[in-house]
């Protein structure tokens, strides 16, 4: 999915408010393709990362509307390019003794967990870029995926090569 816009909205930690913002990108027809929510580095407020389909049209208008409701502080418009994004999938894959292997030889390939095993079952984890939950989902789905939840995306901007290495260097001074 290369077409989308992913905003980050910072907003008052209140009851209703996901409601308010979700609701607000229905009245607009606007498709949400994903959206996540969690507290955010400061106490009180949470962070909504929505993922929304760009043939919807411009947020311009989405964003003003955004901003009318009281308890949206911030709103970032990450550019997918220079944005770190990253999802959970979680699945129960059913498998045969013989193919219980495979399923975890795969699931090492990519760098994920395996959290239960059963006697015709075997449920794993992965994070990472949503491409590569894409990949890895369409691989288990030739054994019979039995149940999957996928988290939607969170992101944040990429830091520039300078803040890098200041971070770099700030956390040498902080190590043991």
């Amino acid at each position: 999915m290369n077409n989308h816009h992913i905003l980050s909205v910072l907003v008052q930690n209140r009851p209703g408010v996901l409601a308010r913002v979700a609701g607000l990108f229905a009245r607009r027809g606007f498709n949400i393709y994903s959206l996540a929510v969690a507290p955010a580095e400061e106490e009180g407020f949470s962070r909504i990362t929505i993922v929304v389909d760009v043939e919807s049209s411009p947020l311009e208008q989405v964003t003003k509307q955004l901003f009318k409701l009281i308890e949206v502080v911030k709103i970032s418009e990450l550019d997918p390019r220079r944005s770190v994004e990253r999802e959970l999938l979680l699945a129960t894959v059913r498998v045969t003794s013989d193919q219980r292997g495979q399923v975890v030889e795969l699931t090492n390939i990519f760098e994920g967990k395996i959290l239960a095993v059963g006697v015709e079952a075997i449920t794993v984890s992965l994070d990472g870029h949503p491409d590569k939950l894409d990949d890895f989902e369409e691989l288990l789905a030739g054994y019979g995926i039995v149940e999957l939840q996928r988290t939607g995306r969170v992101a944040l901007p990429k830091l520039d090569r300078e803040a890098r290495l200041r971070a770099v260097n700030n956390n040498k001074g902080k190590a043991g």
